[in-house]
């Protein structure tokens, strides 16, 4: 990899139980690869603990910051941003903002996990609600969120925008008017979208968002950003060649740089 490469700013730590390798050491797979820059996204606390079981617990924030700040510190060549992945539910706004002020974070990554308050959309565990539901409707109310999130004024990025797609329920409807509307949002509001690498790896075996997204992003003018989701420290910088094919193709040039949650272009 080059050093030129856009940043992985979506990346995961064991604190979110279900992720392996220490913040020094995905740090360490991406000097490997030759990154210049990376961030640190990892889910973050809900008020409640027993929210759900994949982040980690209130108390554990400041340790998260200390891990990355470890990374640092044994890398000290390598761009380190420090952020978090934070979930947009609706009547949780507050505590984004609690949370925002805690430290000095780079970015907020805001992603749409959740279209009720009991259902994760993307998680295997509840796979079978899936089967009880139009997929049209699920993409329609998921799809309303990310709406929500951009125009919130809580985020810097949304992630993996059509994350609906995992596990392969495609509605019959043409979504488009769902789609634009939420680019519309972001580009309004000035608020980056994320090409996701994981998808690739998961039943989709597609980036999120998809080649027809990215593009109509593309021409609203919506900005970018690079993730890999790594859970793990080979994931790291994962099928970045295919992320940059598909923003030149979709007609990007520019990927945006966080920095203290202000934006900056920087090429492709």
């Amino acid at each position: 990899m080059a050093t030129s490469f856009p940043a992985d700013y979506h990346m995961h730590t064991p604190l979110c139980c279900h992720a392996k390798g220490e913040p020094v050491e995905l740090a360490a797979h991406a000097v490997r690869l030759g990154l210049s820059e990376i961030g640190f996204s990892d889910h973050n606390p809900m008020s409640r603990d027993d929210f759900d079981n994949w982040r980690m617990k209130a108390a554990e924030l400041d340790a998260y910051v200390d891990k990355v700040e470890h990374a640092r510190r044994e890398h000290p060549t390598l761009i380190i941003k420090l952020a978090l992945e934070v979930d947009f539910i609706p009547g949780y706004e507050d505590w984004v903002r609690e949370l925002a002020a805690r430290h000095p974070w780079d970015y907020f990554i805001g992603s749409v996990h959740y279209i009720s308050e009991a259902w994760a959309i993307d998680d295997p565990r509840q796979l079978s609600e899936w089967k009880h539901r139009d997929p049209f409707e699920v993409w329609t109310a998921y799809f309303e969120r990310l709406t929500m999130a951009a125009e919130s004024g809580l985020f810097d990025i949304i992630g993996h925008a059509d994350l609906c797609k995992k596990f392969c329920f495609y509605p019959k409807q043409d979504c488009t008017v769902l789609v634009r509307r939420f680019l519309e949002a972001a580009k309004r509001n000035d608020v980056a979208m994320e090409l996701n690498t994981a998808g690739l790896r998961k039943d989709c075996k597609e980036i999120y968002p998809s080649e027809r997204i990215v593009r109509l992003a593309a021409q609203l003018g919506v900005p970018i950003t690079f993730g890999s989701d790594a859970h793990a420290p080979e994931e790291v910088g994962m099928n970045w060649v295919e992320a940059i094919d598909l923003a030149r193709k979709a007609g990007y040039t520019h990927w945006r740089r966080f920095n203290g949650r202000r934006g900056t272009s920087v090429r492709i």
